[in-house]
């Protein structure tokens, strides 16, 4: 089946089909995406300098591809796809295509990518020169005909409920809000969620190749953009030049997406345990306890304290967790939390308030975060059929909490919409790709929190002749982002000549953090929300 889907993708239509009106036939999904894909490739993109607004500086350019909204019917209703580029930065010669990055989430965009370019991230420089840098807000994302559930000023608003219920009331509570949730959805969105799919997002990148003239595709995704990229490698195997996947959602079918989730649980703890142990290290510093087990104390009394009365009255123990888990994804935060978290205990409290508490005033980057929110719920609920019954959520989640206990159960209450999802949820694709998929580069992190490392294993026995790069000893969620010159100069040579080592390759892990003066630290802090990084859910 599989090879009939990809052998149909190769029929181009006829430009005189194209301009007849056939909005009411249905077509195979493979069929339909050769047709979009080669109206884009005559169109192409009409490049222009990015709205003010969008915050691209020049010489990044904007546009927007059309893509159908059901590529069963390809003539139907079509959707519009933001995108950027910047060109490459060397000679023509050197110029070896676009390369199409997604930085995971479901929700997150990849318009900040041309930016590695303008800013001269020291890691891209290289890539750049052979490269234009393409980014693109995923259909629902952003400028890219956006979805929405709730209204933004109240998705963000706090002090929310402690995620970890005391009560089989408490959970009724969330349980309420989860189908309200999903409600809200359908009544804002509806028309957008039965094709918020990673199928049609994998789709969606073939016709941006087209119309950016590409024949093959060069595509780098991280976290999310991973399982893209693995649907890509399997609905078009032979439309793959070079691939990097980055920190990598486990593909089996059997894990897309409740388990992951579940799976997920048990690496935060991991990675959250890590952190404390560091903290602890660097007692000098910070003060929060000589021990993970001081540290651990320190962070349940500020749980309590903020369960008790709400931090400057806004910052609960949900707004904790949303602070507090940037440690556990990025080593980058380790010494802005840490510091932010020492000030709080010194007395300093604003910063820690302001930190995890909404900025009801940024009305632009609530908007964002409610969109952020509502693309992962449509794409993970779409993706496949989620338990219904409460009995198995409880059951999962209270076994979990026991030993895992820092994002179990406000994950689960952030995916319980699925449980009564109105409407559509597909079976996920199985990814099996045995012939006509060139080398792909495969990135991971051993403690990886956000994406288990057991992910890059699977897919690497699932992609044929893949290659898989193990840094073996860190966590932080996206590598190919950070300075590990055994990482990084592999990087450079696949993408940029194509070479790949004859085996897979385990390398040391990048630097720990170092703690510089509070003072800077405190910059760091600052500046973390800004920071380029793999999109965070």
């Amino acid at each position: 089946m599989a090879g009939t889907l990809i052998a149909g993708a190769f029929v181009a239509p006829s430009a005189a089909a194209d301009t007849q009106t056939q909005s009411g036939t249905t077509t195979s999904a493979a069929r339909g995406t050769a047709i979009a894909a080669a109206r884009a490739a005559r169109k192409g993109i009409d490049w222009k300098a990015c709205p003010a607004d969008w915050g691209f500086e020049a010489p990044i350019q904007c546009g927007f591809v059309k893509v159908p909204l059901d590529y069963t019917k390809p003539y139907g209703k079509q959707i519009e796809l933001a995108v950027d580029r910047i060109g490459n930065t060397g000679t023509k010669a050197e110029r070896q295509g676009a390369l199409l990055y997604n930085p995971g989430g479901p929700g997150g965009s990849g318009m900040r990518f041309p930016r590695r370019v303008t800013t001269k991230a020291p890691l891209w420089v290289n890539t750049s020169k052979a490269y234009d840098f393409v980014g693109f807000d995923p259909r629902g994302v952003g400028h890219s005909t956006p979805i929405s559930c709730i209204d933004p000023q109240e998705f963000v608003k706090g002090p929310k409920m402690d995620p970890v219920p005391d009560t089989e009331a408490d959970k009724r509570a969330q349980r309420k809000l989860a189908a309200e949730y999903a409600d809200g959805c359908k009544e804002r969105s509806g028309w957008m969620l039965p094709h918020m799919t990673t199928p049609n997002t994998a789709r969606d990148i073939d016709v941006i190749r087209a119309a950016l003239g590409e024949k093959k595709l060069n595509f780098l995704g991280v976290s999310y953009g991973t399982y893209i990229g693995a649907v890509y490698a399997e609905l078009f195997p032979t439309h793959v030049r070079r691939m990097i996947v980055d920190s990598v959602v486990n593909p089996s079918k059997e894990k897309i997406w409740y388990q992951a989730n579940l799976d997920q649980d048990v690496a935060f703890q991991m990675r959250w345990n890590d952190w404390k142990k560091w903290v602890a290290k660097n007692d000098a510093t910070f003060h929060l306890g000589d021990t993970s087990a001081k540290v651990e104390a320190q962070w349940l009394k500020l749980r309590a304290e903020a369960k008790k009365a709400p931090l400057g009255g806004k910052v609960g123990p949900a707004e904790l967790i949303g602070f507090f888990q940037s440690a556990p994804y990025y080593d980058s935060a380790w010494v802005p939390v840490a510091q932010t978290w020492a000030d709080y205990v010194a007395g300093n409290k604003q910063g820690l308030i302001d930190a995890a508490a909404a900025d009801m005033t940024d009305i632009a980057g609530n908007k964002a975060a409610e969109n952020g929110n509502a693309v992962y719920t449509a794409v993970e609920c779409a993706d496949a059929k989620w338990p219904t019954a409460w009995s198995v959520w409880n059951r999962d989640n209270t076994k979990l909490h026991k030993d895992y206990p820092f994002m179990t159960w406000a994950n689960a209450w952030m995916n319980l919409p699925c449980a009564t999802w109105g409407a559509k949820q597909s079976t996920p694709v199985e990814v099996k790709v045995n012939s006509g998929l060139p080398a792909v580069l495969i990135v991971q992190a051993t403690r990886d929190a956000a994406t288990p490392y057991e992910g890059a294993v699977e897919l690497h026995k699932r992609l044929a002749g893949s290659r898989l790069i193990t840094e073996k000893g860190a966590g932080s969620h996206g590598v190919t982002g950070l300075v590990n010159p055994c990482i990084n100069s592999r990087v450079d040579d696949y993408l940029l000549n194509g070479k790949i080592d004859v085996r897979d390759v385990t390398c040391a892990p990048h630097a720990a953090p170092v703690v510089p003066s509070a003072a800077k630290a405190r910059a760091e802090a600052k500046a973390l929300a800004g920071a380029d990084l793999p999109a965070v859910r």
